[in-house]
């Protein structure tokens, strides 16, 4: 689940979202600051991967060069560069990869990268498999990083909407009805669906209704925990399913 900081009150005016405290972490010793980082970078590293990956970077070097990444960012060597102005931490995080890239030009340094300590826990191996099933190298590596990011800021919340059913008790029924939040669509009709969950193609629909409602306020939470100000919320929102979008073409 999202961070209670993330979280929009009832008033409609966002409390200080993980990107705030990132954003300015840089000049002072905001509390909770390195573990906001920790956990947005835990979370949408492989975006990053994509990115060095589709510039051409064999695996083993694209890891190395992630983890290097991460360990000078979570060091705050980066942080100071944040500008909350660009008000989005994606565009912070690429902005500072394409930076450290830059000045990577001696690979024989790839050896001490990291120093020997992993600064975040990823499988490097399932993001190999992951970018192989990337689409063909039409795609640039920008958009790649940009669609990778949208897809992992909506499988983030789709985790979070199956561990409040599963909590709840009711995993079987998001399992089955899972694919409407993503697809639009189920593996079989609303009234089958029903048949096999005890209950009426009404009821059903009903419950799938609250449920879309459910997962588009935890995308907004999701949301709110990347960009600076509220009013980005929506704008965001917008370019993630636009970046979707270009995928498919």
């Amino acid at each position: 689940m999202t961070d209670q900081r993330a979280q929009p009150p009832r008033g409609g005016r966002f409390a200080t979202t993980r990107w705030t405290l990132v954003a300015t972490a840089g000049e002072t010793s905001a509390p909770g600051a390195a573990d906001a980082l920790a956990q947005l970078c835990e979370s949408y590293w492989y975006p990053l991967y994509a990115y060095v990956r589709r510039w051409g970077y064999p695996a083993d070097e694209a890891q190395d060069l992630t983890q290097e990444f991460f360990a000078r960012l979570l060091e705050k060597r980066y942080l100071q560069q944040a500008d909350p102005a660009r008000g989005r931490f994606r565009s912070f995080l690429l902005a500072s990869l394409k930076h450290f890239l830059s000045n990577e030009r001696d690979r024989a340094r790839a050896q001490k990268r990291g120093g020997g300590v992993a600064p975040l826990s990823f499988d490097v191996e399932t993001a190999e498999g992951r970018y192989r099933r990337e689409p063909p190298d039409i795609e640039t590596p920008d958009r790649v990083f940009e669609r990778r990011w949208a897809l992992t800021l909506l499988d983030r919340v789709l985790g979070s909407l199956a561990e409040e059913h599963h909590r709840a008790g009711k995993g079987p029924f998001f399992e089955r009805v899972r694919d409407l939040l993503t697809e639009g669509r189920a593996d079989a009709p609303y009234a089958e669906i029903a048949v096999a969950l005890g209950t009426t193609e009404g009821a059903l629909k009903v419950a799938v209704h609250r449920l879309r409602r459910r997962y588009g306020e935890l995308l907004r939470e999701a949301i709110a925990e990347t960009v600076a100000d509220p009013a980005d919320v929506d704008d965001e929102i917008r370019y993630l399913f636009a970046a979707l979008q270009s995928g498919r073409e």
